[in-house]
């Protein structure tokens, strides 16, 4: 009997580059890729279309979807992670010189308000710099995902076709949140933010996920198995890329494997941890900003978001 063939959307990059290429398969299946340019629109067409049958998708558009009754459920694949100090950007030559500065003013969100570096860029800036996020109005360039969500009272769109950054730099926002620089004037609002992220590492841990794996819940019905299995491809090929960065292999570095390396250096340990034990702080931690920034009204149990056949399972 034929292995089934899975339509699948994930972004080549160290960890998946394996199963990508071929050189790490699963058992029991097929991955039929479809390469989508925009990551994002692929997390669009799986919420509001089930498109896929294995998605790659951002952790809070996974925690909404599924808060609003998604069809699909996650196995604990973490394929994205970072800092996000960095993604908070101001003018120096404004009135905005620290993160109190933002509370009574307006500042600028990439996308949506659900996005998941937006969620723990606030999280930072609520728990390193004691801002009241009640206090600032979020201003949206984009839509939700999940077209069900309504955002909290302090958060309204954008409106007009100047960009968050030209909003930033005539000073209509205060600060924008995921956007590019695209004016040489403006900075993080986090001095040093990117150390900024690993003494947070160090000193509490802070080590943020951005994305993991969802797959169709009328696969998983009909074959409970399959979260293992997916799982397991997935660590799979991301073991195969941490032994590469332990042993200093790979030849041009991006940033990520550059970002890994260091994360590998704090820890003395896996910088990709899978499994739902070794990242329950973290996941905990982003259900609960989602409730406190109002985007989740109740936390969830962390089982009730993973595969069953997943909930043991470490890699």
């Amino acid at each position: 009997m034929a292995e089934p063939q899975l339509r699948t959307v994930t972004r080549i990059q160290g960890n998946n580059r394996a199963l990508k290429t071929g050189e790490v398969s699963p058992h029991g299946f097929r991955f039929d890729f479809e390469e989508v340019p925009v990551l994002v629109h692929g997390f669009r067409r799986m919420v509001r279309g089930l498109e896929f049958d294995i998605s790659e998708m951002a952790l809070t558009t996974y925690l909404v979807a599924k808060a609003h009754g998604a069809r699909f459920t996650a196995v604990p694949a973490f394929l994205v992670r970072g800092f996000h100090h960095g993604a908070v950007l101001h003018d120096p030559a404004s009135d905005v010189h620290s993160p109190k500065d933002l509370e009574g003013r307006k500042a600028g969100v990439n996308r949506g308000y659900t996005v998941t570096t937006g969620v723990w860029a606030r999280a930072v800036l609520s728990e390193e710099y004691g801002v009241d996020l009640d206090r600032v109005t979020w201003v949206l360039s984009g839509d939700e995902h999940v077209e069900a969500y309504r955002p909290p009272v302090n958060v309204e769109p954008m409106w007009g076709k100047r960009s968050l950054g030209e909003r930033l730099v005539d000073g209509e926002l205060a600060a924008t949140i995921g956007a590019k620089a695209e004016d040489p004037r403006v900075a993080p609002l986090i001095p040093d933010a990117e150390e900024a992220g690993y003494r947070a590492l160090r000193e509490r841990g802070h080590y943020p996920i951005n994305h993991l794996v969802v797959i169709k819940d009328e696969l998983l019905a009909e074959r409970p198995e399959l979260g293992a299995e997916v799982f397991d491809v997935f660590a799979r090929s991301k073991r195969a890329y941490v032994a590469e960065l332990r042993a200093d292999r790979i030849a041009e570095p991006t940033a990520v494997d550059r970002m890994h390396r260091r994360v590998m250096e704090i820890t003395g340990d896996d910088p990709l941890p899978y499994g739902i034990e070794p990242n329950r702080a973290v996941l905990e931690a982003l259900v609960r900003h989602a409730v406190d920034q109002h985007i989740l009204d109740r936390a969830p149990a962390l089982d009730e978001l993973f595969a069953p056949s997943t909930l043991g399972l470490t890699g």
